[in-house]
């Protein structure tokens, strides 16, 4: 969180409160995964990795951004995020530990108060990130069979984007702050915004990540991801087949 000086004449009061972890989008791949896949020689899935992080973060930002100006909010364009520039949307530093560790995050700063639908704006706000990460997976499912048709790398470029927005969007819709998911339920129902305010609040959200990382639920999220991409290639293949044969 931080705040912001801007002109009153953006409809934006001065030091107005701005909620710079609104979009957080964390992307979370195997510790120096670089590193394993560079000595296996797999360049391409490398790239195809580093392609689609950083695209489906950002659009994911952008989302968001979106979202909050229909909203009333002009504070993503008063600050300069709405940009296709992954250093506007993730910085330096997520760059440089998505390369170094293969995590990566975003922010979209908005300013909630200036929502026309009041905490249901501010609810859609952050279903926005998650739902262009799922329509990114729809889109790139109905191009994995074309482009296998051009290639096999190619297709399998498509297929990566089908799982990785998938994973994405569900692993965003975590109901723990400060995920989409935790800022949709906070600003949907008053007692969680209240537990969550809390002196404890944080706390209650820090216990909450690591029971899910040591049982071992990214894992199983992951996998999941991996299965509905499947299906959503294999059913995309099936519309396809009649014209590719």
């Amino acid at each position: 969180m931080g705040g912001a000086q801007i002109d009153s004449n953006d409809g934006i009061s001065q030091s107005s409160h701005v909620k710079e972890s609104r979009g957080e989008c964390v992307s979370r791949i195997q510790i120096m995964w670089m590193h394993q896949l560079a000595q296996n020689g797999e360049y391409g899935v490398i790239v195809g990795w580093l392609f689609w992080i950083i695209a489906s973060i950002t659009l994911h930002e952008l989302a968001h951004g979106w979202a909050a100006l229909w909203q009333g909010d002009p504070t993503p364009r008063a600050l300069g995020h709405m940009t296709a520039s992954p250093m506007v949307h993730m910085g330096p530093m997520s760059l440089i530990a998505l390369a170094l560790v293969g995590i990566a995050w975003g922010a979209m700063p908005v300013s909630p108060q200036n929502f026309r639908m009041g905490r249901v704006g501010d609810a859609l706000v952050a279903l926005a990130g998650p739902a262009m990460n799922f329509l990114i997976a729809i889109g790139a499912a109905v191009l994995t069979p074309v482009a296998f048709q051009f290639s096999e790398e190619l297709g399998g470029l498509m297929a990566l984007g089908v799982m990785l927005n998938v994973l994405l969007g569900l692993f965003n819709l975590l109901p723990i702050p400060p995920f989409d998911g935790g800022r949709i339920l906070v600003s949907l129902v008053r007692e969680v915004d209240q537990l969550f305010r809390s002196p404890g609040g944080q706390n209650i959200s820090l216990i909450a990540f690591m029971l899910l990382f040591l049982s071992g639920a990214f894992g199983y999220l992951q996998s999941f991801s991996s299965v509905v991409a499947g299906v959503m290639v294999g059913l995309s293949q099936a519309l396809w087949s009649p014209i590719l044969g």
